[in-house]
């Protein structure tokens, strides 16, 4: 994921500052991540659940991540391919519709563990960290094919 956000980074970084903003959010995203799920250099020798301190904070980061998606970056984007022409509109609405559904992973997971996560819900706790992972790089994937469709006809206005 790390690898694949720096590729974003240099792709479409300093071309408009509400995406250096949002690829920014996604780099403390993917730590925090990182950081939860004990993946080098944040592995836990004690191989022990994280605190739900750490819980609560990669839950309000995975929540404003995907608000300023869905309420900033979209938006402007489905707008600038609708200026784009028919083509660009069809392809930027169906990797739109793509993205939106690992919106509900995210929301499912800040629902199960943002608060104090009972024992039975912590049971899954990694089971549902990796899965969420997957979830993650496949929205990471589909919002940069999104940037790319843009960019392939200008920058953004």
């Amino acid at each position: 994921m790390l690898r694949k956000l720096e590729h974003a980074k240099d792709e479409w970084g300093g071309r408009l500052l509400v995406i250096d903003h949002w690829l920014a959010e996604r780099q403390n995203l993917v730590v925090a991540y990182c950081e939860l799920a004990g993946l080098p250099p944040y592995q836990d020798t004690n191989h022990s659940l994280p605190a739900q301190e750490k819980i609560t904070r990669f839950c309000q980061l995975l929540l404003d991540y995907a608000s300023t998606g869905h309420f900033g970056i979209y938006e402007q984007i489905i707008a600038q391919c609708k200026l784009d022409g028919e083509n660009n509109l069809k392809i930027a609405q169906e990797l739109y519709s793509r993205i939106t559904t690992t919106t509900d992973a995210a929301l499912n997971f800040n629902d199960k563990y943002a608060e104090s996560a009972n024992d039975q819900a912590l049971l899954d706790f990694d089971r549902d960290l990796s899965n969420l992972g997957q979830v993650m790089e496949a929205r990471f994937e589909r919002e940069d094919q999104l940037l790319e469709v843009v960019h392939l006809h200008h920058t953004l206005a």
